[in-house]
C-alpha cells in the first residue's frame, strides 16, 4: 500500500480550503483517509496553513510520500528540513 500525504478539498464553491491528509495512494482526492495533519487556506492573505509537525515527521519517517503541493507546503514550514536532519543524524549514529 502506497501511503501519500496530499490535500483534500473542503470549503464552498469558489472558496477552496484544503486539509492535509494521509491516505492510501489509490483513494480518490476527497475519499477515505487515514489521518488529518492540518489545513491550508489559499484564499487568506497571506495564505494560511497549520501542520501537526510531530505527526507529519512520523508519517514521513514510515515512508509516506507527499504530493508536489504538500512538499512545497512542508518545505515552507520547515518540516522537510527537520526530516532531512533526522535522517542524516540517524545515519551518523550507525
Amino acid at each position: 500500500m502506497a501511503v501519500r500525504i496530499r490535500l483534500r478539498r473542503t470549503g464552498a464553491k469558489n472558496a477552496p480550503r484544503y486539509r492535509l491528509v494521509v491516505t492510501d495512494g489509490r483513494a480518490k482526492r476527497d475519499g477515505r483517509f487515514i489521518e488529518t495533519l492540518g489545513y491550508y487556506d489559499p484564499t487568506a492573505d497571506p495564505a494560511a496553513s497549520d501542520v501537526n509537525e510531530e505527526r507529519a515527521l512520523y508519517w514521513l519517517s514510515v515512508g509516506a510520500t507527499p504530493s508536489e503541493t504538500v512538499k512545497r507546503l512542508l518545505s515552507k514550514v520547515g518540516i522537510l528540513k527537520k526530516f532531512a536532519e533526522q535522517k542524516t543524524a540517524g545515519k551518523k549514529a550507525d
